[in-house]
């Protein structure tokens, strides 16, 4: 199995897997995974004539973690690593997002739902969809994207912005937010590579509840004793609120995730967000 992109998700996925081959960014994280026992390279993809070493056993599994390039609609990052990829894998398994169906209005979508995608980011994840659906079929690989949402988990909580006293949006005005811890998200990123069925499949994952993301942060403010958010109106939350927190927070759906769950056996261990935040509070 390759894992690319041995960041948070994928640091965690390497420990899982046998007969892994890590590919990252850094060669900093590189040495470190290797110190470590996993057998890892560093590879700038965005750097011009980058590409993998022949020598590079195909894998059975590819799993490609990686985040888009910033600005545009095209992930070029993507593009470059399939362009160069001379080794043929089994099954290729693409991280995308829920953030594909755009703004749902808080209503309920799922897999058969078109994607829609409101901002250059989530385009910027339709598209890739796309590069690894064609890329694939040219080559007769068989393909699995999966659909996440918010990822929590150890160093993955908003205990800093708590701690700053930042507001979040009131919850009359509040939208929908759907999240998954990820433990979950790397049990269900294993499934998703062994399992015959997920051939050609796309899933979305999620831990099943759907709240936002003010009520999130209240709950995990609960649990730790930090103090609660102040509660602005969305109006105000244009003006205090980063760029980017309100680019996430303007968009409001209920993600259906019962396909994984149905076809692969997916149960995530934490349902029960408490619990989830509880066990994000351990050292990772």
């Amino acid at each position: 199995m390759w894992v690319v992109g041995a960041g948070y998700v994928g640091s965690r996925l390497v420990k899982k897997t046998p007969r892994v081959h890590a590919i990252t960014r850094s060669a900093h994280s590189a040495a470190a995974l290797t110190a470590s026992g996993v057998s890892a390279l560093a590879v700038d993809f965005d750097a011009p004539g980058a590409r993998l070493p022949a020598s590079l056993p195909s894998p059975d599994i590819l799993a490609y973690l990686v985040p888009p390039t910033e600005g545009g609609s095209v992930d070029t990052r993507l593009e470059h690593f399939i362009e160069t990829l001379t080794q043929r894998p089994q099954r290729f398994v693409y991280l995308s997002t829920t953030g594909v169906y755009g703004d749902a209005a808080g209503a309920w979508v799922d897999e058969d739902t078109p994607p829609h995608p409101q901002t250059d980011r989530a385009k910027r994840r339709v598209d890739a969809e796309q590069q690894v659906q064609r890329w694939c079929a040219q080559r007769g690989v068989t393909w699995t994207i999966l659909r996440v949402p918010g990822i929590y988990g150890p160093t993955r909580l908003p205990l800093e912005r708590l701690q700053r006293g930042e507001p979040m949006i009131r919850h009359a005005e509040a939208g929908i937010t759907n999240r998954i811890h990820v433990d979950d998200l790397v049990q269900a990123l294993w499934l998703s590579g062994q399992a015959t069925v997920a051939a050609n499949r796309i899933y979305n994952i999620t831990d099943g509840l759907t709240i936002s993301m003010t009520e999130y942060c209240e709950r995990v403010a609960r649990l730790t004793g930090l103090p609660m958010p102040r509660l602005i109106s969305r109006a105000d939350a244009q003006r205090e609120l980063s760029p980017g927190l309100m680019s996430f927070l303007s968009e409001s759906r209920r993600v259906n995730s019962r396909r994984i769950m149905q076809e692969l056996g997916f149960a995530p261990r934490y349902q029960n967000l408490e619990q989830g935040i509880l066990a994000s509070l351990s050292p990772p």
